[in-house]
């Protein structure tokens, strides 16, 4: 149930449009639960679950560095003293690479993720050189494959610890590319609740599959050359690492903010941080009633476990003629007046923050700061 404190700090504060509330004293349980589960992994965060600076900026919770998911983004990071960004994905945002190049602050502080000798070719077209050098990490696919199955993101072309061999040599002989190091995502682990025996099982195959190869594979780049990081995982699987002594750090987001699709982990639950809040405007029936806007669905494939829950007032559920929607969303269950807020939970938490402007903070039910989101500081990086 939502804390009559937390729904208190709201009072008086005008909501004249979707906004976000965050709880930090779950925010903070949050971040000490990620560290106790990586067991004394560093803990790299990732911004695409957070998308806020203000959150990012909070050193006490303890992560060493960003994971990006754009290039603008992590040079507008850079540029805001963050100096340990990990790209998580290739571009060919050939502007912002022309832009790092040309920086050796940006070069110092950003890692570009590779995985095609295409990747590479932009980097050279971008100006990087033996006199303007970038680090690179090699991104190495994390996907089971059993036989013609293939369970998992489509992300690298780099599977085998000999492809593997063969990108770092690649990079090593492209003038002004530094391999720093490999990024392996166990997306269908980390990112896949356990909601079924079929899905658990195939989670345990796949993290003992990974596990070996992810091990050759670490070894095989290293015959060519040495690489500082290694980094795995995210929320739903940081604590499979710590026996792990090929990987030198973890990733997580989302169990900052514990949003709805990872109330289906067996292993760990984090308690809900992220909240978004939205009035009452119509009142169409009795025991019906219209919020403006809220239907932020999440990404992904098209189920019913992407589109936001309302928590508050309690008994409140969507209508299944209409569910959320983009301009207004009606819900049924309470009997609420226009003006009235109406909380939900989203199933993910940094792409919802894409929809709003304001994340309201609360701490120990007292309302402490009202800061941007990405979009409210005039940024979006799509």
């Amino acid at each position: 149930m939502l804390s009559q404190r937390l729904v208190a700090a709201l009072d008086g504060v005008p909501v004249p449009a979707p906004a976000a509330v965050l709880d930090l004293a779950a925010v903070r349980a949050n971040a000490r639960a990620l560290q106790l589960r990586a067991g004394g992994l560093p803990l790299r965060l990732a911004t695409k679950s957070v998308r806020c600076r203000w959150v990012l900026d909070r050193t006490e919770l303890g992560f060493t560095g960003l994971m990006t998911y754009s290039a603008a983004e992590s040079l507008w990071l850079a540029r805001h003293g963050h100096r340990d960004l990990l790209l998580a994905y290739p571009t060919a945002d050939r502007a912002a690479l022309a832009e790092l190049v040309a920086d050796p602050q940006l070069r110092e502080r950003v890692t570009v993720m590779v995985d095609h000798p295409e990747h590479l070719d932009l980097l050279r077209a971008a100006g990087a050189g033996p006199t303007r050098p970038v680090r690179v990490c090699l991104d190495v696919d994390a996907s089971l494959r059993l036989g013609p199955v293939h369970v998992g993101v489509r992300r690298s072309p780099v599977h085998s610890p000999a492809q593997g061999a063969a990108a770092a040599r690649r990079i090593r002989r492209t003038p002004g590319l530094e391999l720093r190091g490999l990024m392996v995502y166990d997306a269908q682990v980390a990112g896949l609740p356990d909601s079924s025996p079929l899905v658990r099982a195939v989670k345990a195959v796949s993290t003992a599959e990974l596990a070996r190869r992810r091990a050759a594979v670490v070894a095989a780049v290293r015959e060519v050359g040495d690489v500082e990081l290694v980094n795995a995982g995210g929320t739903g699987s940081v604590h499979l690492y710590r026996e792990r002594h090929e990987v030198t750090e973890v990733t997580a987001g989302s169990g900052l903010f514990g949003p709805t699709l990872f109330d289906g982990y067996r292993a760990f639950r984090p308690a809900p941080a992220l909240f978004l809040v939205s009035p009452v405007v119509r009142r169409p029936a009795p025991g019906v009633a219209t919020v403006f806007s809220s239907g932020f669905i999440a990404s992904g494939p098209p189920q019913t476990n992407r589109v936001p829950v309302p928590v508050h007032p309690a008994g409140l559920r969507l209508t299944a003629s209409e569910g959320a929607g983009e301009v207004q969303t009606p819900v049924r269950g309470a009997d609420l007046r226009v003006g009235d807020l109406v909380w939900f939970r989203p199933a993910k938490s940094g792409e919802q923050l894409e929809r709003v402007s304001t994340v309201h903070v609360v701490d120990d039910g007292e309302l402490v700061a009202s800061v941007p989101t990405y979009r409210g500081e005039g940024m979006s990086f799509g």
